[in-house]
């Protein structure tokens, strides 16, 4: 993954400093006997320093006193009021805030940015390549594993969650200064490739695997599939499918056969395996080069195949596992309840054992602090159950974290697919968004033919990746095209559209920004809508800081689009190129600073951006 920017570390954003006068207050408070604060509680308490929700109350808000208050039984406003002039003491505090009010309501703090602070921070942001971003105090090692598609498949729209929501985590985490470790956790080798083996013996067409052997590979899968899946009205309404199931009525078997002798070494489906193989992971790099998405390890199922009976083995010997009826598990909740499956009674192992010899390895080799699994909330239970037997089996000193997230819904509120009914393929939605992109923003007959096929590109796939990051990760979003692609609101467009308003004003201007850059001395926020742009540009570390601390990128999403809006509010009410100096020169540093920041944003979820629309 990309290395932070270069820069020095910033001392912390503006609500990282304000919190350290409100920690530095709290303790003051319990160490003089006035309210007791258990040192596990003051976090929390300190997360209660927020933004405000309306300017008019300051910029950010502590909220803390009322818990406080009730605890001690003390009244709200006078424990208020006690934090207050303990913040007023602080020199730090004084040096960045203005002197805080009275109490607002039951005992709300609010604090505002001194002006001469925030013209500071801007002017140090715009000589920064981090913007003023800090590093974290305490990098970590993480490691995301995200995407993790059955490669004997088409990638289909049920893999775009995971791969832009793992993708994005990945780039903003190795921005806020975490060494990040990506995993492409592929299905290499599991009951989907026994499908595969089994109809190629009996239906696969040489000719057709040379012409295009994803193709034929995916007919295959989807053949079999029905045939063992298939409800026998759904068989006997497909003749093809019909001749197929009477000719061979135990093909369930006989595919979970395939697929032992594919794990016990047999030669013919090893073979076959490696021929496959190659033809699979090209089309789903294509697919990821299509989405700008990278991976820094590609490890299969198949790579830790070789794991597996020690894993059973060990979780026996340990106590850990033991029989029933032929299958070996982990009874995590009792005898009366269904355990965690480590051996099925036939010999053969599951996910269950896969992902625990992966964590184990992942230990042994990258140490990290965190594992992040980006992987459908409807896995919530095997997550749970994996965690809690990698725990007991000694592999507790690493944060394991489930990144769930909702369904993609069609219009019907179900699941989206064709109409058809078959699962929207992957390609073909990407084709879909750059050919819309098209149709809709790249209309500029000035325009080049390459260069309007750039910027439908960017458009289209950024359209698709923004609109899914934009949603609450843990709810369903029904997805649409021409909502996605409008200029307005919150969309991939309009951000795009905004960047290329800022290049716009510095084109239009023959600025260069270098220049800009270097000479800038002076930031001034005279006009309240030059101050609430400086203020929300100053917010991006705190976003991020947010991001993290709950997976979540639609939070950044929701700030580029506030920063747009204040950009578009600067842009539409001040003079800009025709402002005398030195206002002109301060307001060409806030725009070239805000498209920097914007594209910086984008960038971090992985959104390229064009020079117009």
């Amino acid at each position: 993954m990309a290395t932070p920017g270069e820069g020095e570390a910033a001392p912390g954003t503006f609500r990282d400093r304000l919190r350290r006068c409100f920690s530095h207050a709290l303790c003051g408070l319990a160490d003089d006997g006035v309210v007791a604060i258990p040192r596990e509680d003051l976090s929390t308490l300190i997360d209660q320093v927020r933004e405000t929700a309306d300017a008019k109350f300051g910029d950010y808000s502590g909220t803390m006193a009322m818990g406080l208050a009730k605890k001690a039984g003390r009244k709200p406003r006078e424990l208020a009021v006690e934090i207050i002039t303990r913040l007023a003491r602080s020199p730090e505090f004084a040096a960045i805030f203005e002197p805080p009010g009275d109490p607002v309501g039951p005992g709300f703090i609010n604090v505002t940015v001194r002006a001469d602070a925030l013209s500071a921070a801007v002017l140090a942001a715009c000589r920064d390549a981090r913007f003023g971003v800090p590093i974290v105090a305490d990098p970590e090692t993480v490691v995301i594993d995200f995407s993790s598609p059955n490669v004997a498949k088409p990638m289909h729209v049920g893999h775009i969650r995971s791969t832009v929501i793992g993708d994005a985590l990945a780039r903003i985490l190795a921005f806020r200064g975490h060494r990040t470790i990506t995993d492409n956790h592929l299905g290499d080798w599991g009951t989907q490739f026994g499908m595969i083996l089994w109809g190629w013996k009996r239906f696969g067409d040489e000719a057709a695997f040379a012409t295009d052997p994803t193709a034929e590979l995916g007919r295959i899968y989807r053949t079999v599939r029905k045939l063992t899946d298939g409800k026998p009205d759904e068989l006997s309404a497909d003749l093809g499918l019909a001749d197929l199931a009477a000719k061979y009525p135990d093909a369930g078997r006989e595919v979970l056969l395939e697929t032992a002798r594919l794990h016990e070494g047999d030669a013919e489906n090893k073979a076959l395996w490696e021929r496959f193989m190659p033809a699979c992971l090209a089309d789903i790099e294509k697919i990821y080069r299509r989405l700008d998405v990278t991976f820094d390890h590609r490890l299969g199922e198949s790579f830790f195949h070789p794991f597996l009976a020690f894993v059973v083995e060990d979780l026996q010997q340990k106590g850990l596992a033991r029989e029933s009826r032929g299958a070996i598990g982990v009874f995590l909740d009792g005898d009366d309840k269904p355990p965690f499956l480590v051996r099925k009674a036939d010999g053969a192992f599951l996910y269950a054992t896969t992902d625990l010899a992966t964590i184990q390895w992942r230990l042994a080799h990258w140490k990290p602090d965190r594992i992040l699994y980006v992987v459908d909330h409807r896995q919530g239970q095997h997550f749970d159950q994996l965690f809690q037997t990698a725990r007991r089996w000694g592999l507790g000193d690493v944060d394991l974290v489930h990144v769930a997230f909702g369904t993609v819904l069609g219009d019907d509120g179900r699941p989206f697919k064709t109409r058809a009914g078959d699962t929207v393929g992957l390609e073909s939605l990407l084709d879909e968004g750059v050919e819309r992109a098209l149709a809709v923003v790249a209309t500029d007959d000035a325009m080049a033919t390459d260069e309007r096929q750039r910027v439908a590109t960017t458009v289209g796939i950024g359209a698709i990746k923004y609109a899914d990051l934009s949603q609450n990760r843990t709810t369903d979003y029904v997805f649409s095209f021409d909502k996605m692609l409008q200029l307005t609101g919150n969309t991939a467009a309009y951000m795009q559209y905004a960047v290329a308003r800022v290049e716009g004003v510095l084109e239009k201007g023959g600025i260069d920004r270098e220049t800009l850059r270097r000479s800038a001395t002076e930031i001034l926020l005279a006009d309240p809508k030059e101050r609430a742009l400086a203020l929300e540009i100053m917010r991006f570390g705190e976003v991020l800081e947010d991001v993290e601390a709950d997976y979540r990128p639609n939070l950044l999403t929701a700030w580029l689009f506030d920063l747009a809006a204040c950009y578009s509010s600067f842009y539409d009410a001040l003079p800009i190129l025709k402002a005398s100096e030195p206002e002109r020169a301060s307001r060409l540093a806030l725009c070239d600073l805000t498209g920097r920041v914007l594209r910086q944003g984008l960038e971090l979820l992985g959104i390229g951006t064009v020079r117009k629309m």
